[in-house]
């Protein structure tokens, strides 16, 4: 029973993001909020730090997309997107300015945005197109549950150095989150 339990939620979560999901990006866009306090230099950051994130390994369902409607992937992208900004909101409420913060965050994500039209609504025209294929050559996709490990350490990592950095310690951001 337990077995059949673990491997009911290893699928349902399979089914949760086709590329790294929005959730690691926004946490990865945020951290750099908080260390590039220029936008001039941060914003291109953020949106170079997206393509770097997808060349780690990470949990893709991209084969897993065609076994799901297209209503219930658009239905979990927003999820995901929503559970990103929270946990941004969250994490780093006082710590940026909101503007600043959730502009990193969206450019972050930015590469995703943009290919929206061709993933999700089959407009396959550039540079909708171009985005798409960029992105499919450049991902490291890995099987759950490790595909899933590997997001949570290199984002969980990235989280310990940068709020270390600026003197956050875990009581401060356990608080955080509480309050």
């Amino acid at each position: 029973m337990c077995q059949n339990m673990v491997e009911f939620l290893l699928y349902r979560l399979s089914s949760w993001s086709y590329f790294m999901t929005a959730t690691a990006h926004a946490l990865i866009g945020a951290s750099l909020a908080l260390k590039i306090t220029n936008p001039i230099i941060g914003i291109p950051a953020a949106i170079l730090s997206h393509f770097v994130a997808d060349l780690v390994p990470h949990w893709d369902t991209g084969t897993n997309h065609r076994k799901k409607s297209v209503l219930i992937w658009r239905i979990q992208a927003a999820l995901d997107v929503i559970l990103g900004f929270l946990l941004v909101f969250l994490l780093f409420r006082n710590k940026v300015d909101p503007a600043y913060l959730y502009s990193m965050v969206i450019a972050s994500q930015l590469p995703d945005w943009l290919k929206t039209p061709s993933d999700m609504f089959g407009i396959k025209i550039p540079p909708f197109s171009w985005l798409e294929d960029i992105s499919h050559k450049i991902q490291s996709r890995m099987q759950l549950p490790w595909g899933l490990v590997t997001q949570i350490v290199v984002v969980g990592v990235i989280l310990v150095l940068v709020l270390r950095s600026i003197g956050v310690d875990k009581t401060l951001v356990t608080s955080s989150i509480l309050n």
